[in-house]
């Protein structure tokens, strides 16, 4: 119950990002168009394809709360890595037009320079932007979820991307016009970056991926189980952001089936303590001296 009650908890996050890359999307293409801002409105294009990959995570929490069926034995938690690829293609779209509109301003012979309110709506936004990184930065710890905590940087990315083209408005208008464009083209290099981390992040999920790091972490927790004569095989595989484990491991051929059961208990409870959302599966083998 409380993996689902976690799940509805991150949807706050994913509203709070949607509502506010909405106004602050159509608040910068608006003053960005008015004001003759190219780093203005690509940052409100980027707000548009976080709006995108916000109501992915949305959708994919929603899916994953689903309980298993038989179909779907292990429940439905890889939903949020799909949704995640959707939104990195759709990124990338939109980065690649920053690009080249940016491109095409840059090599303008006549630009005019943005005005200052263009500049106040930037500043302002990274502003917006920071609250909203601190709120799902917190929600994100206290239900440990993964896709959250990487939404949260991505907010404060956003929020970087904001003064950056503050900056870039400002030198604008103290006489250099070309750093406007400039800094919309930093932009759009930002829009893809991002969109090809998500890509492969999901990707390594979705060709069932596992951190190296972790697996060694719980194959030491394992080996430390007095009981435990040796890990035979270790196997690891993720779905959002819980784990789930197949380890085989050789014990006493003299245990009972109450005292190897016991064993498996204990390598659950173990795991659990240092990984929580962890499910292990345990195989028990008798062990074979080595002789030589």
């Amino acid at each position: 119950m409380d993996t689902y009650n976690d799940l509805k908890m991150g949807e706050k996050g994913a509203w709070f990002s949607i509502i506010a890359y909405i106004c602050l999307s159509a608040l910068k293409l608006i003053v960005g168009y008015f004001g003759n801002s190219e780093a203005l409105k690509a940052d409100g294009l980027n707000n548009s394809t976080d709006v995108v990959a916000s109501i992915a995570i949305l959708i994919g929490l929603k899916i994953s709360r689903k309980p298993p069926d038989d179909d779907h034995h292990y429940g439905h938690l890889r939903a949020e890595s799909i949704s995640s690829l959707i939104a990195a293609f759709i990124m990338i779209l939109v980065g690649i037009q920053v690009l080249f509109q940016a491109t095409i301003s840059i090599t303008t012979k006549e630009q005019l320079a943005p005005n200052m309110l263009t500049a106040w709506t930037a500043l302002f936004s990274a502003f917006v932007m920071y609250i909203v990184y601190r709120y799902n930065l917190k929600l994100a710890n206290q239900i440990n979820s993964s896709s959250l905590k990487a939404a949260a940087y991505d907010n404060r990315s956003d929020a970087l991307v904001s003064i950056g083209a503050f900056i870039g408005i400002i030198g604008s208008l103290i006489g250099l016009p070309w750093l406007d464009p400039l800094t919309a083209i930093i932009v759009g290099m930002i829009i893809c970056k991002t969109a090809v981390v998500i890509f492969k992040d999901a990707a390594f999920l979705l060709t069932d991926g596992f951190d190296n790091k972790t697996l060694i972490s719980i194959s030491k927790i394992i080996s430390e189980i007095p009981e435990v004569r040796s890990i035979n095989n270790i196997r690891g595989r993720t779905h959002g952001k819980y784990l789930f484990v197949d380890v085989t491991i050789s014990v006493d051929p003299q245990l009972n089936v109450v005292e190897s059961h016991e064993i498996t208990e204990e390598i659950e409870n173990q795991v659990q303590l240092q990984h929580r959302n962890s499910y292990v599966h345990v195989h028990i083998e008798p062990y074979q001296q080595e002789f030589k």
